[in-house]
């Protein structure tokens, strides 16, 4: 019988001959991070048992759910080709706000294993010094069903190559306090330790077991049959020729929409920008629409912010 410290404050046994899964709810990965899915944070008593404050949700149908809690919601799907950078420096303001102010983020997806994990391991790159592959293991030290699919983690490593320096200067500038700084260094170096020594212990993996191997998480993603291809494969042509997103004329690589809302209503999907600086029932007013530009998030402000994507022709899979 083994044990280790899988989120800096409870001990975790794992029985390596029985291979037993994590138990998840909400995974900490960081102090004031936390990665989940969408079940838990439908859960009221976990968000209260953790404190969470403020929730990133970043799916198909991001909504917001909890009523005193802050949002920040992006629609996307869980796809190879979706772009998910274009919402990380916005995600890291949301996030790295929030816990100087010592509140407590969850993201999550659906799963909790591929869209939360992507945006969790480009803000701890950008809060630390780490490399795309050690934020991982991070967060897959706490959260051992994190996997980003192979079309997230080749953003995360361009990420790393092209804009990560630019990233983490933008946010020291915007945001100068080193409230943070050692607390993470500290416990990014625990949990790469941890991540080591259950790797060893085959209690986690690194994502990429073969074929006929038996995975200790049981969500390595295999290679689907040429049946199940070919069945995708018109599903996705059915999708072009009924979707109301293939006649968008939006450009391929413009920004998305942003909008912002307080209260109970969900906001008209005619007034898809909103000026967060002056924010009113029923005002609408003109905003940057670059998420990297767009201000910071006041946690003290309850609220949503709603980010949406939308598909041209060219962007549906198969098209």
């Amino acid at each position: 019988m083994l044990s280790f410290i899988c989120d800096g404050s409870t001990i975790e046994k794992y029985d390596s001959r029985q291979k037993e899964k994590f138990k998840f709810g909400l995974s900490r990965v960081l102090p004031g991070l936390y990665v989940g899915n969408y079940r838990d944070s439908k859960d009221a008593t976990q968000l209260d048992k953790y404190n969470i404050t403020h929730i990133v949700a970043i799916h198909d149908t991001a909504r917001r759910l909890h009523s005193d809690k802050h949002y920040l919601c992006v629609m996307a799907s869980d796809s190879p080709d979706q772009n998910l950078t274009q919402y990380f420096s916005l995600c890291n303001d949301f996030i790295h706000a929030a816990r100087l102010r010592e509140g407590n983020v969850l993201i999550h997806c659906l799963a909790g294993m591929s869209r939360s994990v992507t945006v969790a391991v480009a803000y701890i790159m950008s809060a630390t010094h780490l490399s795309w592959k050690e934020a991982l293991k991070v967060v897959r030290a706490g959260r051992a069903v994190a996997n980003p699919n192979m079309g997230f983690q080749k953003q995360l490593q361009d990420f790393e190559e092209t804009r990560i320096l630019e990233e983490r200067r933008r946010l020291k500038e915007r945001y100068p306090s080193l409230a943070l700084v050692k607390q993470d260094e500290e416990q990014c170096a625990l949990m790469l330790n941890n991540y080591e020594q259950l790797l060893l212990s085959r209690n986690i993996c690194e994502g990429r077991c073969a074929m006929g191997e038996e995975c200790p998480t049981g969500v390595c993603r295999t290679t689907p049959t040429r049946r199940s291809r070919r069945r995708s494969s018109r599903s996705q042509s059915d999708a072009v020729t009924r979707s109301p997103s293939s006649t968008s004329l939006r450009p391929r690589s413009g920004p998305a929409g942003l909008r912002s809302y307080t209260g109970s209503a969900p906001p008209s999907r005619s007034s898809s920008r909103v000026d967060l600086s002056r924010p009113g029932p029923s005002e609408s007013l003109t905003a940057p629409v670059t998420p990297q530009t767009s201000p910071p998030v006041s946690p003290k402000r309850r609220g949503t912010i709603q980010v949406t994507t939308h598909k041209t022709l060219d962007e549906v899979p198969g098209s």
